[in-house]
């Protein structure tokens, strides 16, 4: 399992906008092949920071959907939202059984 968290640190005055673009991009990241979990979280520490949290059963799914053209889109106008470089981190895991 891939875990990837991607960081948006965004224009306070494009935070509306943002919200709006980034929605059909959830929602196809969703219906991907390989895709456990793709939800996207406001940071109650920092404003205008948000999480995407994806969780994917493989790398084949990440890479699958890095070329997805819904990801492609999003991430060629993602630049205009951000006040920082988008800071993106993997992680490889296994759920535990608690």
């Amino acid at each position: 399992m891939i875990i990837v968290h991607a960081t948006f640190q965004i224009n306070p005055a494009k935070e509306n906008l943002f919200l709006e673009e980034i929605q059909p991009l959830i929602a196809a990241s969703r219906e991907e092949n390989g895709n456990i979990s793709y939800g996207l979280q406001k940071d109650v520490e920092n404003e205008h920071v948000f999480l995407m949290i994806e969780i994917w059963q493989d790398m084949q799914a990440v890479a699958s959907h890095n070329s997805s053209d819904h990801f492609t889109k999003f991430v060629a106008k993602a630049k205009d939202f951000l006040t920082a470089p988008l800071d993106i981190k993997a992680y490889e895991g296994q759920q535990l059984k608690l």
